[in-house]
């Protein structure tokens, strides 16, 4: 499918999808390669799973790659950039990165009293120390004008019970996104910070998706009556993306269908 806004001759745009393997970055990738994107994807251990993304990348005539990454091990940034910066520009690819979409994460689902150092520690290095480490190393692939959008939770805004240490984490990474847009701007780089609501995934072992009595009970607090689905996520994800929504720079633009108004 091509984007409408390309002409034949515009040059390829390439996104990084963190996390690319499943869930909502797998959504997202088939929303960008739809949209006229490349896409490479990360995964940290699912090659099977990273390589059905890629093909479904390509079924949407994009241009596809997996490569590996642990996003909480920074020292394993180096090694990763350089080979990203290998596949640019081989076989037709874009030669610079249009896109960085920092979604890898995980869940921690324990009340403030009994979160433990180590899982505090953990949610860090994968949704702070990784998304702000890996931003600095990409920054000589990453085009002038080009975008970066770090995804953060509903959570930030309103409290749910058992995620106080997740939630914090996603407060830091708003912050961060503002601190990136102020000085990345005069690059051209537009950076934002895209909140999902409750959406039904695998993410926390699926508890939004598989548990029908806190599906209905989020749903009842949602303004359009229902949870979300990675369908709701995916297409925002790639239309920030382009250049349409160019002038967008240090938001943090929620899409939870209206939770807890």
């Amino acid at each position: 499918m091509t984007d409408p806004a390309r002409t034949p001759s515009s040059p390829r745009r390439l996104v990084l999808v963190t996390g690319g393997s499943r869930g909502l970055g797998r959504n997202a990738a088939r929303a960008l390669a739809a949209r006229g994107f490349d896409v490479v994807v990360t995964f940290q251990r699912a090659a099977a799973e990273a390589a059905e993304a890629v093909a479904e990348i390509e079924r949407a005539g994009a241009r596809g790659a997996a490569l590996q990454l642990d996003t909480g091990d920074a020292a394993s940034f180096p090694g990763f950039v350089d080979r990203l910066h290998a596949l640019l520009g081989r076989d037709g690819r874009a030669d610079r990165l249009h896109g960085l979409v920092n979604n890898a994460g995980v869940g921690v689902h324990a009340s403030f009293a009994e979160t433990t150092p180590a899982q505090f520690d953990h949610l860090v290095a994968v949704h702070v120390k990784g998304p702000f480490f890996l931003a600095q190393a990409l920054l000589p692939l990453l085009a002038d004008g080009g975008r970066i959008l770090n995804v953060s939770s509903g959570l930030a805004r309103f409290t749910v019970p058992g995620y106080a240490a997740y939630a914090t984490m996603k407060g830091a990474v708003e912050v961060m996104t503002r601190y990136q847009a102020k000085e990345l701007g005069a690059r051209g780089i537009a950076v934002n910070t895209l909140a999902p609501g409750a959406i039904e995934t695998d993410f926390g072992g699926g508890a939004v998706r598989d548990t029908p009595a806190l599906n209905a009970a989020l749903a009842a607090q949602t303004a359009l009556g229902r949870v979300g689905l990675p369908d709701d996520i995916g297409p925002l994800v790639a239309s920030m993306m382009d250049d349409a929504h160019g002038w967008i720079s240090g938001q943090r633009i929620e899409a939870s269908g209206g939770m807890f108004l």
